[in-house]
C-alpha cells in the first residue's frame, strides 16, 4: 500500500521520487551487482519486500548488514536514518505505521540495544502497529567471538527479552533462512492483528562470504496479503440483527486510515440510525462533528456515553480497545445484544494484560472489521432509519479569566492558527479532551503511543511526519513535558533527515497524573493532600525545553505564558514547519485537568473528588 495506507489515489503522503526523505548520504564507489556475503542476501531482501526505510542507532552486532545496505544497496530503499536511541528507531518505525498501515524497520544493536528498545516494541504491541525489529547478536560460534565484547553481547536466546510482546521471533543460522525469516517477519506483522516482530541476525553470519549466488527468491510471492472477511452466512446474520434493532449503538474502534473504510463506517452509521462513539488513545475512526457521533472521543466514557451504552438494544463493536470495560461503565445489562467484530483474540497470550477484561458477546464474527463494514453495506439495503439519538453541540467554554494558559488554551490557540490547512495530529497527552479538536478524515489524527509508555511521543511524531512528507498536511504532535523530555533526542532525526514537524509540549512542570495518584492515596490514609507534588514537580531549575530543541538543531520558542504571547509564537512556528523545518514550542500550562479528564484517569467515583490547586482548572 506505500504510504497511501489504502487511503484513495492522489490523497495520501507522498514521498519523494526517489524514494528518500531530503539530506540523504550518499555513498561512493562502485557497487556489487550481486550479493557476496550474508548481509548482502537479507539487505537485498529487505529492499525487494518494499521497506524503505530502516531506523538505527549503530551497533558492531549488524556492521556487516550496515555494510550492506551501505556499500552494496547504495542507503537507497531502504534508506539508514540515524536515531540517537534505539527507543526512538523504533518509535519512529511505529509512528510510520501509524500513518501508512505498512512495517518500516529499525535495527537495534544485540541485547544492549534491544533492551533499550523494549518499551517502544511494547507501545507498538499494544497500538497494534506493524514494525519489523532487526537485532543482531555476536558470533553464535564460540570460537568467532572477540575477547570480552562479543560474549557480553551474545545471549543464548536473546528473543526471549521481547516474545511476549512481538507476534513472533527467529533466529536463522544461514543466509537463505534469513532471507525466509524476513519475508516471514513481513507478512506476520502486516497480517491483522497487526503488530511488531523480531529477527535476530548472528554476526559471524552476516559477515561469512556466501558460497554460491543463491537461488532466485520472489520475496513478494512469500508475503502475500491474507484477507479475512467473514462469509456470507454471518453477514446476513448480522444485517438481520441490525435491521431488528431500534437502538444501535457503534463502537468504532481500531480502524485503518483507508478514505473507503472511513466512508463506509459512516454510511453504515447513516443506515441504521445508529450512535457512534470513539476513543482518544487511538486513530480517528469517525468525524467527531457528524450528528451521529455521540460524544467526543475520550480515553474512558463520558458521561453521556454511559447514558447511551445503558439505552441501546444492540452494540456493535468494531475492534473497540476495552470492549469489557465499556460496557461495564456504562451499566450494560444482559437484556442488551452485543455483536463483536474483531481478530485481536488471535494474539492474546498469558504475559500481557492488554487483551482487557473478557466481555460478553452474542454473536462474534473473527474478520477484519473494514471488511465487514464493506460487505454488510449492501445486506443492509439503501435504506435509511431515523436516528435514536443525535449529538447536541454544546457552545465553546469561555477562554479562563486572566492571563494563565491552560491545556484548553494551547489546543483552540494551535486549532484557530493552523486554520483551514490540512494538518494531522500525531500525538495528544493524557489532559486532552476531544471536543477541543474536530477529526473530519482518517489521517485527522493518528492517536497516541496506546502502550502508555513515557517518552515515545516525539519518536512516534517523526515517524508519522516522515510518513507524511509531500502530502500536504501540516503534522502537529502535542506531548507532554514528562514525555518530551524523555525523548526529545528523537527531534535530532527529524531534524537531519528534513522532516518537517510542529511539537508543541503542554508543559505543566510536573510529572502531573501521578500527583493524581497521590492525591488519592492520601485522601485514603487521611494524610495532607497538600504534599502530593513532593517527587512530582520538575522545578528549581526549570527545564529549558525550547533549548533542549534548539540542541537537536530545531527551532524551539517558549517558554510561552500568555494568550498573545501563544497566538504570535504559533504563527511564526507553523512558518517555520511549512518551510520544511522542524519548531518545538514550550507552552507553560498550569496544572489540573478538566472534570472529563479527572473522570478518565480516576479509578473510583471518590478519585473524581480531588481538590485542585487554586486557578488548577478552567
Amino acid at each position: 500500500m506505500g504510504n497511501e495506507a489504502g487511503l484513495r489515489e492522489g490523497s495520501a503522503a507522498a514521498e519523494p521520487a526517489s524514494g528518500m526523505v531530503s539530506a540523504p548520504e550518499t555513498p561512493v564507489g562502485a557497487r556489487p551487482d550481486r550479493p557476496a556475503f550474508g548481509s548482502d542476501l537479507f539487505a537485498a531482501t529487505v529492499r525487494e519486500l518494499d521497506i524503505a526505510y530502516v531506523a538505527l542507532n549503530p551497533g558492531a552486532s549488524f556492521r556487516g548488514l550496515h555494510d550492506s545496505f551501505v556499500n552494496f544497496l547504495g542507503n537507497e530503499r531502504p534508506q539508514m536514518l540515524l536515531c540517537l536511541h534505539e527507543e526512538h528507531a523504533v518509535a519512529i518505525a511505529q509512528g510510520y505505521a501509524k500513518v501508512t498501515g505498512r512495517a518500516m524497520a529499525a535495527a537495534v544493536h544485540s541485547n544492549v540495544g534491544l533492551m533499550h528498545a523494549t518499551m517502544a516494541i511494547f507501545n507498538a504491541w499494544c497500538d497494534r502497529m506493524p514494525v519489523i525489529v532487526i537485532g543482531a547478536t555476536g558470533p553464535v560460534d564460540a570460537a568467532q567471538r572477540r575477547p570480552w565484547i562479543d560474549w557480553i553481547h551474545t545471549a543464548r536466546d536473546q528473543g526471549a527479552l521481547v516474545r511476549h510482546y512481538v507476534k513472533w521471533d527467529d533466529q536463522p543460522a544461514s543466509a537463505l533462512a534469513a532471507r525466509e525469516s524476513l519475508a516471514r517477519a513481513k507478512w506476520i506483522a502486516e497480517t491483522h492483528p497487526m503488530g511488531p516482530v523480531y529477527v535476530n541476525l548472528d554476526a559471524g553470519m552476516q559477515e561469512a562470504p556466501l558460497a554460491e549466488t543463491p537461488p532466485p527468491f520472489d520475496a513478494r510471492r512469500h508475503a502475500p496479503p491474507v484477507h479475512a472477511a467473514a462469509g456470507a452466512a454471518v453477514i446476513a446474520e448480522l444485517a438481520g440483527r441490525l435491521r431488528q434493532a431500534t437502538r444501535p449503538l457503534i463502537l468504532a474502534g481500531r480502524a485503518s486510515r483507508s478514505e473507503q473504510a472511513w466512508d463506509a463506517r459512516i454510511a453504515l452509521a447513516e443506515r441504521l440510525g445508529a450512535c457512534v462513539l470513539t476513543d482518544i488513545k487511538i486513530g480517528a475512526a469517525f468525524p467527531t462533528d457528524h450528528p451521529l457521533h455521540a460524544t467526543p472521543p475520550a480515553a474512558q466514557p463520558l458521561p453521556e456515553a454511559r447514558r447511551l451504552l445503558s439505552e441501546a438494544d444492540l452494540i456493535l463493536n468494531l475492534d473497540w480497545v476495552d470492549l469489557a470495560g465499556t460496557l461495564s461503565a456504562g451499566g450494560v445489562g444482559p437484556e442488551t445484544a452485543i455483536v463483536s467484530v474483531s481478530l485481536d483474540h488471535r494474539i492474546h497470550n498469558g504475559w500481557s494484560m492488554d487483551h482487557q477484561a473478557l466481555p460478553p458477546v452474542d454473536l462474534f464474527i473473527s474478520a477484519d472489521p473494514d471488511a465487514v463494514v464493506v460487505d454488510l453495506l449492501p445486506a443492509l439495503g439503501e435504506a435509511r432509519t431515523p436516528p435514536w439519538h443525535q449529538a447536541e453541540r454544546p457552545a465553546p467554554a469561555p477562554q479562563a479569566p486572566g492571563d494563565r494558559l491552560y491545556v484548553r488554551d494551547l489546543a483552540v490557540a494551535l486549532d484557530a492558527a493552523i486554520g483551514d490547512r490540512p494538518s494531522a495530529l500525531l500525538h495528544v497527552p493524557i489532559s486532552w479532551e476531544g471536543h477541543w479538536w474536530h477529526f473530519r478524515h482518517p489521517l485527522d489524527y493518528v492517536g497516541s503511543d496506546s502502550g502508555g509508555g513515557i517518552g515515545g511521543g516525539p519518536g512516534i511524531a517523526v515517524g508519522a511526519a516522515l510518513a507524511l512528507r509531500g502530502s500536504g498536511r501540516l503534522p502537529v504532535a502535542i506531548c507532554g513535558d514528562g514525555d518530551f523530555v524523555m525523548g526529545a533526542t528523537a527531534v535530532w532525526t527529524a531534524v537531519r533527515y528534513r522532516i518537517p514537524l510542529l511539537i508543541v509540549i503542554a508543559n505543566n512542570a510536573s510529572f502531573f497524573n501521578d500527583e493524581v495518584h497521590q492525591e488519592r492515596v492520601a485522601r485514603m490514609r487521611d494524610r495532607p493532600v497538600e504534599n502530593r507534588w513532593i517527587g512530582q514537580r520538575m522545578i528549581d531549575p526549570e527545564l529549558d525545553l525550547a533549548g533542549m530543541a534548539r540542541a537537536q538543531g530545531a527551532t524551539g520558542f517558549g517558554p510561552v505564558r500568555s494568550h498573545e504571547e501563544l497566538s504570535r509564537t504559533y504563527a511564526e512556528a507553523i512558518a517555520v514547519v511549512e518551510a520544511g523545518g522542524v519548531a518545538v514550542v514550550d507552552v507553560r500550562v498550569e496544572p489540573g485537568y478538566p472534570a472529563t479528564t479527572v473522570s478518565s484517569v480516576a479509578h473510583t467515583a471518590d478519585d473524581r473528588k480531588i481538590a485542585w490547586p487554586k486557578g488548577g482548572t478552567p
